[in-house]
């Protein structure tokens, strides 16, 4: 699947089909995971995959009985070391560095589950200690995200985004520009219009087209004919 196409398409998925994932696409997921980007290269997460059903349960109930997560056949915690960027980066490696390390590995795991026809979920709402406990993780160790993963059994529809010229400034904090179209080309909502306009007429009038462009080439190969048998 195409980056652009698979990042578009990626959706929140909270049903899923009772059918086992195959151990190699979840190891694929967790290869997602461990490619991604950390500050310093620390790398400092661990994953757990859960698989066991009364362990799902558990941890369900620990992200406030939000009981869906326990169908799914795979739950990954993503868990960090925070003591770890401390010690590179003080207090700010251990609050900030270490989160943005723990969601980068997040989106790369969810991306490729979604790459490889999987549905995945990020779960950030739970009981830390609670999982903590349910898991034996160690004091020094916290669970930052829980992805689950799966077959999905749900369609969910696009959700609405922002346009890009609404959400981008330009040098300064609500700085912006006169000439949007200039900047975003093919993304300003005023270009998709006529993109999407010009796509219609294409479906509408394309056969009509092929048709007479097949008529001008026979008739230009006539003439070429005509000419070759002259001479």
């Amino acid at each position: 699947m195409d980056t652009f196409e698979c990042i578009k398409t990626r959706r929140a998925i909270r049903k899923y089909l009772d059918v086992p994932v195959p151990w190699d696409l979840v190891s694929n997921v967790l290869e997602a995971g461990r490619y991604a980007p950390s500050a310093g290269n620390l790398q400092n997460w661990k994953f757990i995959v859960v698989l066991d059903k009364a362990k799902k349960e558990k941890i369900a109930e620990a992200c406030l009985k939000q009981v869906w997560m326990a169908d799914a056949p795979v739950q990954i915690v993503i868990c960090a070391e925070p003591k770890k960027a401390e010690r590179y980066y003080g207090i700010r490696g251990e609050r900030l560095y270490t989160i943005q390390n723990c969601a980068a590995v997040a989106e790369n795991m969810l991306l490729e589950a979604h790459n490889q026809g999987l549905g995945g979920c990020w779960v950030g709402a739970f009981d830390e200690e609670m999982v903590k406990r349910t898991l034996a993780m160690p004091e020094e160790a916290r669970p930052q995200i829980i992805l689950t993963i799966g077959y999905p059994d749900e369609k969910v529809p696009r959700p609405t985004r922002f346009p890009l010229e609404v959400m981008t400034w330009f040098n300064r904090w609500r700085g912006r520009i006169e000439d949007v179209p200039t900047y975003f080309g093919y993304f300003g909502p005023k270009i998709q219009r006529f993109i999407k306009a010009g796509e219609a007429l294409a479906r509408k009038h394309g056969k009509k087209v092929a048709e007479k462009t097949k008529e001008a080439a026979k008739k230009v190969k006539k003439k070429v004919e005509e000419k070759r048998k002259k001479k």
